[in-house]
């Protein structure tokens, strides 16, 4: 009989949260920022420079942003893994029957939980703990530079997709289309986001693009407001 293979998402919660944060954050940034401008009637340069400015400096802040509170997370994990260990050197008995009091909480009878945490324990007494008592999983652990390096690819990804439709539009329309066309990536994005973390994708395509249209709408009405026509 062959085994069975169960698909699950939650190893992806890590690299999904920061690939799908990084790029709504660079189409929503970029995009209200060129709209904003535009709507102060600056000149097509100005726009198309700040778009830049905006690309390099949101992925330089989304990775250190990313980089800092991921780190903060991985210092936690590592602190609470070293009080462990320590722990576990000095009083295994007592962290034996700890174990067993949470395999107890969850329903196991208590001859048998004593059971589960001895043979745990004797495979790997930290892991078992780590999983069990700490809530730290290998699927979960904090992972700094990935965090940071997909978060900044991202955001350069989604921000680049403004900034096309600012070179290519003519500058009569440009607020349109960048709008309309960054709704568009948004949504698309949204679709993908819920659909690779197995959730409704209409729910997850509405919220994106909710947000995404209130900043765009919120900038643009800045812009306008306190432009200064060339």
């Amino acid at each position: 009989m062959l085994p069975h293979h169960e698909i699950h998402r939650s190893h992806r919660i890590g690299w999904l949260r920061a690939a799908v944060l990084g790029a709504n954050d660079g189409i929503v940034s970029t995009a209200s920022l060129i709209v904003g401008i535009a709507a102060s009637h600056a000149t097509h340069n100005d726009i198309v420079l700040a778009g830049v400015a905006g690309l390099v400096a949101g992925a330089m802040s989304m990775a250190a942003g990313e980089y800092v509170s991921v780190s903060s997370q991985a210092d936690t994990e590592q602190a609470d893994l070293k009080r462990e260990r320590k722990e576990l050197d000095e009083d295994e008995h007592h962290e034996k029957k700890e174990l067993a009091a949470i395999y107890v909480s969850r329903g196991l009878e208590p001859l048998l939980a004593e059971q589960v945490a001895e043979q745990l324990m004797n495979h790997d007494a930290l892991g078992a703990h780590a999983r069990d008592e700490l809530g730290i999983s290998e699927a979960g652990t904090a992972r700094p530079i990935q965090a940071a390096l997909t978060s900044a690819a991202t955001f350069a990804v989604g921000a680049v997709l403004p900034l096309l439709i600012v070179m290519l539009a003519p500058e009569t329309d440009l607020i349109v289309l960048v709008s309309s066309a960054s709704l568009l990536f948004l949504t698309l994005l949204g679709m993908l986001a819920a659909y690779s973390g197995g959730a409704g994708v209409i729910k997850g395509a509405f919220r994106v693009a909710f947000w995404g249209a209130l900043a765009m709408g919120l900038t643009a009405a800045v812009g306008s407001v306190f432009g200064t026509v060339v």
